[in-house]
């Protein structure tokens, strides 16, 4: 530590100010401690989460980062919007961030070289100029390390306006490493219909084709059943490892579940990176047992949880995120 500083008289007033800059550094980079998440990082990774941001309520990032941080992650979230509380609300009020701002913060924290990840995480996002910064984003990411992982999830508002589908359908999907659309996102993008569960698989290959190695199509309803349908393609031009986990309704609408269930399947996937099916029994017994378990919370309060949208349990359903009991097992398709 430096104790004592002095200055000749006879030194000239630019030598002192280079002085004084030099010992400015000096000090600075004395008190500065390191960054741990970079220096002793974690075993899992480090995720740069773009999404969405209620300060009340669990959506988008309010419902990504703490189940990431619970299963073993360093989160750093960017929050695109700012609102305060989710729009199914009968009214809200906040801050929508601009694809500049966005580009503001990466560039704050690549001047103090803070923008190492293993993982990049987006949700939902409403315009065309803040999906082009998101993809400028992916670049610089991967400039830096070319093995990030880009998981691009949604929470069933995706392509609102319809302008934003031939962005993500040429330009967002062959960037990623993993996507998790709903039925009609996985429609939208593949402008393919999917009526039966072979249509989820072919679905599945075309957006293989398109770059992503691994596809989860969280729901699909097919004669009153609710499937999941995930598929591996381990190799290029090799035939995807594919499987399915049929999941009971709960008579309910909830908010947040596809910004939860993606991250959940970032979590258990990068935990079982060959065994992408058991990363989704994981992901889905998780999501059951904390929707059971809100479904339950609201009707102890004395409230009809078919009445209208209902706020998950996050907090409280932290031990089945960390230590899910896997309820739903995958079949594999031959």
């Amino acid at each position: 530590m430096l104790r004592s500083l002095s200055i000749s008289r006879s030194q000239s007033w630019l030598g002192k100010i280079e002085f004084r800059i030099h010992i400015s550094s000096l000090l600075k980079s004395e008190m500065a401690p390191p960054i741990l998440s970079l220096v002793l990082p974690s075993e899992t990774g480090r995720v740069l989460s773009i999404q969405s941001h209620t300060v009340q309520g669990y959506v988008g990032n309010k419902s990504a980062v703490f189940p990431l941080q619970i299963l073993g992650f360093d989160v750093d979230p960017i929050n695109s919007v700012q609102f305060s509380n989710h729009t199914g609300y009968p009214s809200f009020k906040g801050q929508v961030l601009n694809g500049q701002q966005l580009w503001d913060l990466i560039e704050g924290l690549e001047a103090n070289d803070l923008l190492y990840y293993t993982h990049l995480l987006t949700g939902y996002i409403g315009s065309v100029s803040f999906l082009n910064a998101v993809l400028e984003v992916v670049n610089k990411l991967r400039s830096i390390n070319p093995k990030l992982t880009y998981v691009m999830g949604d929470e069933g508002k995706l392509y609102v306006p319809p302008e934003l589908v031939a962005v993500y359908r040429e330009k967002v999907v062959p960037a990623a490493s993993m996507l998790t659309p709903n039925q009609f996102e996985a429609e939208q993008l593949t402008e393919f219909r999917i009526v039966t569960e072979r249509d989820g698989r072919e679905a599945c290959n075309i957006l293989h084709a398109a770059g992503p190695s691994k596809v989860v199509i969280t729901s699909i309803n097919i004669d009153g059943n609710l499937l999941l349908i995930g598929s591996h393609q381990k190799e290029k031009g090799q035939s995807a490892e594919q499987f399915k986990i049929v999941i009971p309704k709960i008579p309910a609408y909830f908010t947040g579940t596809g910004d939860l269930m993606t991250a959940l399947l970032l979590g258990w996937s990068n935990k079982h990176p060959d065994n992408l099916d058991r990363a989704a029994e994981l992901a889905v017994s998780s999501l059951q047992a904390l929707l059971q378990s809100t479904v339950n919370d609201y009707r102890r309060a004395g409230y009809d949880p078919q009445s209208s949208s209902l706020e998950i349990r996050l907090i409280q359903s932290q031990d089945d995120i960390r230590n899910p009991q896997v309820r739903y097992k995958a079949e594999q398709y031959q």
